[in-house]
C-alpha cells in the first residue's frame, strides 16, 4: 500500500498552486511583463467567467472597458506598478458575458535578478459594496436636499461643545444668518444676553445628554436683533460605540402661534371679565330695583309728613328720614348706572360747553390742594347722552383722582376727538368718531390687581367712611349704556389716566332743559293702579287717595287689561309699574294706547331695561323712588293732556 504524502511534504511550487486555486473570493493570477496572462485561479474563473484554457496567453486588457482601453489604462497600470512598486485602484471591469462589475485591483511587480519579469494581479469583486456605497451616497444626498429644502425649521448640527457644523436654508430664513456667518461659532449666539448670562445654552446641552433630548420654548434672537419665540429640540448624536459626535438641533419659529395663544387667552380673560361684570350687574340691578320699592314708601312718606303741621321735636326726625332716603336713592341710582339699567334721557349737547359749565363744580370737588387744568382740541365737539349722568361721571372721575392725591397734586383734563376706542380689558378696538375726555392725575397709581377690579361696585381702596366704591361703577355703566367705553392707564407711583369715550354726533342746537314747577293740586282723576309689590301698591294707593284721586288697584297687567275690557270709560289714567310677572307694564301701555287712545298712562320703575334697550320714550316715566313733587308733576302733565 502506497502511503499518501502530507501537504507539507509536497514541493513548494505545488503547495503555492494549491493555495492560490483554493481562493474563490479573489482573482489571483500572474501576467508577463507585457501583460499576457500566465496563470489563472479558481476565484478568477468564478467571477470573470473564463476557464484557464480560454484566457491564459491572452492580454489582461480584455477585462477592461472599451473606454478604459481607449485611455490606455491597462498599460498605465503596469507602468505605475513597475515605477512605484504597487498599483491599487477601483474601477469597472468586464466579464466574459459582457456584464460589468466593480472591482478593487492590486498589481505588484515580480522581480528576478533585479528585473521585472511580470506582475502579480489580485482582483476582488466589490460590486455589492459599490452598490451599497452608491445607495448610501444617494440617500445622504436625498436627505441633504430634504434638509436644505425645509424652510419652516432651522435644522443644523453642533459639535460636542456646541459649535455649529452645518446649516440649512430654514436656519438662514428663520435666524437671518448665512452658513458662512455661523459655521464654527457657538450656538449660544442665538440666545438673549440674559439667557447666556444664566448659562442656558450649556444647561440645554447638559440636559440633552442626561435625558436623551432637550425640548423647550424660549425667546431667541435673529441676526437683525429682533427677538422671536422658538420651539427648540436638541438630540445628542453618537456613533456605534456610544461616543458623542455632536448634537442635532431643530428650531421652529412659533411667534405667530404664541401670539394666537396670547390672543385666545386675552379673549378668554375678557369673556370671563365680561361675564363677571354682567353677573354683578344683574345682581346689583335686582337689589337696586327691590330697594327702590322700599325707598318709594319711605321717601314719599317722609315728604307727606314734612308737609304736615308737626311739632318741631318730630320735624327733625322726619327731616333725617328724608335726607337718608335721598342718599339711599343716590346709591341705587349709581348701582343702576353700573348695571346699565338706569333709564337714560339722552340729549344732544356740546361737550366743551358742558365741561366749561362744570368748571366750578370740578374745582370744588378737586379741593384747594389740587390744581385742575382743562384743554380742548376743538370747540365743536357734540355728543348725544344723558347730560345729568354725563356730569355725574365727570365729577366721579375727578373725585377719584383727588382721593389718589392725599398730599395734593394736579389733574389735567383733555377733551378731544378720537378716531376710535382702543382695545380695552381684552376687548377688540372699535373704530368710529368718538369724543374722548381724559383725566390724568399725579397720584399714587394702581397695581394690576386693583385695575382688574376698579369698576366693580363697592370695590374701593379708600379708608372706611371715605367712599362707597360706586363712583367708578357709575362711570363704567354710563359709558357702556351710552355705547361708549372707559379706559384706564395706571402704574404704581406714576399716577393714572381715565378716558371716557362717547360716540360723537352731528353739531346742532342743544336741548333746553324744562323743569315745570309742580302744582300743589291736580284735578281729581280716576286712576287704575297696577303694582305687583303689595307694600308699594298699598302705599301708592293711599298717597293718591290722600291727594283726592279715586284709585282702583290690581296686581298685574292681565288683571288691568281685564278691568279695562269691562269698564275702560271709568278711568282717566293707568299708573303702572314696568317690571312685573307676565306681561310687562310697557307692553300693556302699548296695548292701552292702541285700544283706548284717550286713556293716559304713567310708567314707573326702579329700573327699566325694557325702556332703556328699546329706546321707547313715548310714555311718561316716573323713576322710583319718586318724590311727591315728581308724582304731582307727572299727574299734572297727564291731566293737562286729558283736559
Amino acid at each position: 500500500m502506497v502511503k499518501r504524502r502530507r501537504l507539507g511534504e509536497r514541493d513548494e511550487a505545488e503547495r503555492n498552486k494549491r493555495l492560490i486555486d483554493s481562493i474563490v473570493d479573489y482573482a489571483v493570477y500572474l501576467v508577463d511583463a507585457d501583460g499576457t496572462i500566465a496563470t489563472w485561479n479558481t476565484g478568477a474563473a468564478l467571477f470573470k467567467g473564463y476557464a484557464a484554457e480560454e484566457i491564459v496567453g491572452r492580454h489582461f486588457s480584455i477585462f477592461y472597458t472599451e473606454e478604459d482601453r481607449a485611455r490606455d489604462m491597462p498599460a498605465r497600470a503596469l507602468e505605475t506598478a513597475r515605477r512605484e512598486g504597487r498599483f491599487e485602484a477601483e474601477g469597472w471591469r468586464v466579464r466574459k458575458d459582457g456584464s460589468r462589475f466593480w472591482t478593487h485591483v492590486v498589481i505588484d511587480p515580480v522581480f528576478e535578478d533585479g528585473e521585472v519579469i511580470g506582475f502579480a494581479k489580485i482582483t476582488r469583486d466589490v460590486s455589492a459594496r459599490k452598490a451599497a456605497d452608491k445607495a448610501l451616497y444617494e440617500s445622504e444626498q436625498r436627505f441633504q436636499r430634504l434638509v436644505q429644502g425645509v424652510r419652516d425649521y432651522a435644522i443644523y448640527m453642533l459639535d460636542p461643545v456646541g459649535n455649529v457644523t452645518n446649516w440649512n436654508s430654514g436656519a438662514e430664513a428663520i435666524k437671518g444668518y448665512r452658513a458662512g456667518e455661523v459655521m464654527g461659532r457657538h450656538f449660544s449666539m442665538f440666545y438673549t444676553p440674559e439667557d447666556r448670562a444664566a448659562g442656558a445654552p450649556a444647561a440645554a446641552l447638559a440636559r440633552a445628554l442626561e435625558e436623551g433630548k432637550f425640548e423647550g420654548e424660549a425667546i431667541r434672537v435673529r441676526k437683525s436683533g429682533e427677538p422671536f419665540w422658538a420651539h427648540v429640540l436638541i438630540d445628542p448624536i453618537r456613533d456605534e460605540n456610544g461616543r458623542l459626535l455632536g448634537f442635532a438641533k431643530v428650531t421652529r419659529d412659533i411667534t405667530e402661534k404664541r401670539r394666537a395663544q396670547d390672543e385666545i387667552e386675552r379673549t378668554r380673560e375678557a369673556l370671563a371679565q365680561a361675564q363677571k361684570m354682567e353677573a354683578i350687574g344683574r345682581l346689583t340691578g335686582g337689589v337696586a330695583h327691590d330697594f327702590n320699592n322700599l325707598l318709594t314708601v319711605i321717601r314719599s312718606s317722609a315728604e307727606f309728613l314734612q308737609r304736615a303741621d308737626l311739632a318741631p321735636r318730630w320735624g327733625k326726625y322726619v327731616e333725617a328720614i328724608a335726607s337718608a332716603s335721598e342718599r339711599a336713592a343716590l346709591l341705587t341710582r349709581q348701582l343702576l348706572a353700573f348695571a346699565r339699567r338706569q333709564p337714560l334721557r339722552p340729549e344732544r349737547f356740546n361737550a366743551v360747553t358742558r365741561m366749561e359749565g362744570l368748571g366750578q363744580i370740578i374745582a370744588a370737588s378737586a379741593g384747594s390742594s389740587v390744581q385742575v387744568r382743562q384743554t380742548y382740541e376743538a370747540r365743536d365737539l357734540w355728543v348725544s347722552a344723558d347730560p345729568g349722568q354725563f356730569d355725574t361721571a365727570i365729577i366721579n372721575m375727578v373725585v377719584n383722582a383727588r382721593d389718589a392725591m392725599p398730599e395734593g397734586g394736579s389733574i389735567l383734563i383733555r377733551v378731544r376727538r378720537a378716531g376710535g376706542v382702543p382695545a380695552v380689558r381684552g376687548h377688540a378696538a372699535v373704530s368710529g368718531d368718538f369724543l374722548a375726555i381724559s383725566l390724568t392725575d399725579t397720584g399714587t397709581g394702581m397695581s394690576a390687581q386693583t385695575l382688574a377690579q376698579i369698576f366693580e361696585p363697592f370695590f374701593t381702596t379708600k379708608p372706611v367712611n371715605r367712599g362707597t366704591g360706586l363712583g367708578l361703577s357709575q362711570v363704567y355703566g354710563f359709558a357702556k349704556q351710552s355705547r361708549g367705553e372707559v379706559a384706564v392707564e395706571s402704574r404704581e407711583g406714576q399716577g393714572s389716566t381715565f378716558t371716557l369715550y362717547l360716540p360723537m354726533t352731528a353739531a346742532g342746537r342743544a336741548a333746553e332743559a324744562a323743569s315745570p314747577k309742580p302744582e300743589e293740586r291736580v284735578e281729581p282723576m280716576r286712576i287704575l293702579l297696577v303694582e305687583d309689590n303689595i307694600e308699594v301698591g298699598q302705599f301708592a294707593a293711599g298717597m293718591l287717595e290722600e291727594m283726592g284721586h279715586a284709585v282702583t288697584r290690581v296686581c298685574d297687567a292681565q288683571a288691568a287689561l281685564a278691568t279695562l275690557e269691562a269698564s275702560a270709560a271709568q278711568f282717566d289714567l293707568v299708573f303702572t309699574d314696568v317690571v312685573m310677572p307676565g306681561t310687562s307694564g310697557l307692553d300693556m301701555a302699548r296695548q292701552i294706547r292702541e285700544r283706548w287712545p284717550g286713556l293716559g298712562v304713567i310708567l314707573t320703575s326702579g329700573y327699566s331695561h325694557v325702556l332703556a334697550d328699546s329706546g321707547a320714550h313715548d310714555f311718561l316715566l316716573l323713576s322710583k323712588p319718586y318724590t311727591l313733587d315728581g308724582l304731582l308733576r307727572a299727574l299734572g302733565e297727564v291731566g293737562g293732556k286729558l283736559s
